[in-house]
């Protein structure tokens, strides 16, 4: 049997990732630094996840275990595993490239050449390169010409819904996801086999698929919950069932699919479906996902290559419509948020600067063009 470290062993490691990996007959071993998570993980090695669509489906995930992330097991582990990924959050990955960096030094000080391949699952536009960069800070500089020839890293598109929720039964292992998923990988960047996982879909024109659900899923996502909480509403499923939220949402990922139908030649049809897709996931009643997770970082998500000043840039370029995004960027500025330090930054930088200077601050937009006046206007109209 093959086997995969996989670092994160929260929800979205052991309900997305972790899953298809052991769905694929696959040993997985999760690298966390949570200590009673990794206990009960060596401990049971199987857990729960709860899939829920239009119906609900429990599976059992089994051969799994866990090691600490920051320990030696995992350096060990590294030196014989088949497949390294990760779900660890866009932040912390600077922080396992060392531990990456360590177990490829002594994989190859072995005599281990075995093609490997390394695939960030994150929320984040080429995630694997970025992590590749890090890693090769802290390799060894007479492994380069190895690592050059011998490990793949392999960026990837991801996205399930994976919200936070307590096992009724209090089991810590426990998760629930959404039934839809999608893991596409760019197969150009693999060495040697291309692993066979059902579940991940491979592509030679990532970019597109990055951005299709960076634009739709993200974009929509965030929306939806920023418009949420100026209303009052506490879930991603009540904030969507408000017709005038709803219709803005839907508009904003109409304009900035117009972006993605110019770009990358997706099918309107086609593309206007999948933007009902993910409304109608939205909408899933079996799923209770907080606004404040999903607005969660807002300065991070205002970022000039993320999910809402992106496609905005691409409509200013294209010169097409961007009202209901306008009003998306708007409604981010006013997310607050005691227990999120970004939120409390933002407002801050918002009280003591203003719309105008802190959009040039976090998101490079000229302060002077008319979509920040235009976003400024907004932003001071009453909610």
């Amino acid at each position: 049997m093959k086997n995969a470290v996989h670092f994160g062993a929260g929800n979205i490691g052991r309900g997305f990732i972790g899953k298809l990996l052991a769905d694929a007959s696959m040993e997985v071993i999760f690298a966390d630094i949570n200590a009673p998570l990794v206990d009960q993980l060596s401990h049971q090695q199987e857990y729960i996840v709860k899939v829920v669509d239009t119906e609900c489906k429990t599976d059992i995930v089994t051969h799994v275990t866990a090691v600490r992330s920051d320990g030696d097991e995992v350096i060990d582990r590294i030196t014989h595993t088949d497949l390294i990924t990760t779900a660890v959050g866009p932040e912390i990955l600077d922080k396992i490239a060392k531990t990456i960096a360590t177990g490829l030094e002594k994989r190859f000080a072995q005599g281990n050449f075995k093609p490997l391949n390394i695939i960030a699952c994150e929320n984040m536009i080429r995630g694997t390169t970025h992590l590749k960069q890090e890693v090769y800070k802290c390799l060894d500089t007479a492994f380069h010409a190895r690592a050059d020839a011998f490990i793949g890293f392999v960026d990837s598109a991801v996205d399930r819904i994976v919200p936070p929720t307590g096992a009724a039964n209090d089991d810590l292992l426990e998760v629930t996801v959404e039934g839809f998923s999608e893991w596409i990988v760019d197969e150009n960047q693999f060495k040697g086999d291309v692993p066979d996982i059902e579940g991940m879909e491979k592509t030679d024109n990532l970019m597109a698929f990055i951005e299709r659900k960076l634009f739709t899923l993200n974009t929509g996502h965030c929306m939806t919950a920023y418009l949420g909480k100026l209303k009052g509403y506490m879930t991603i499923r009540e904030a969507i069932a408000d017709q005038e939220i709803y219709t803005q949402v839907r508009q904003a990922m109409f304009e900035s699919g117009d972006v993605l139908i110019r770009r990358y030649g997706f099918a309107p049809a086609f593309h206007a479906a999948y933007i009902e897709k993910i409304l109608n996931r939205f909408a899933n009643p079996y799923l209770i996902d907080e606004v404040n997770r999903v607005g969660r970082q807002p300065i991070r998500k205002l970022g000039r290559n993320d999910r809402l000043i992106k496609p905005l840039l691409g409509t200013m370029a294209y010169g097409i419509e961007n009202q209901a995004l306008l009003r998306g960027i708007a409604a981010a500025l006013k997310y607050s948020n005691d227990n999120d330090p970004q939120a409390v930054e933002l407002q801050t930088s918002l009280s003591e600067d203003g719309v105008r200077h802190t959009l040039y601050k976090y998101t490079g937009l000229d302060p002077d063009s008319p979509e920040v006046r235009q976003i400024e206007n907004i932003f001071n109209q009453p909610d």
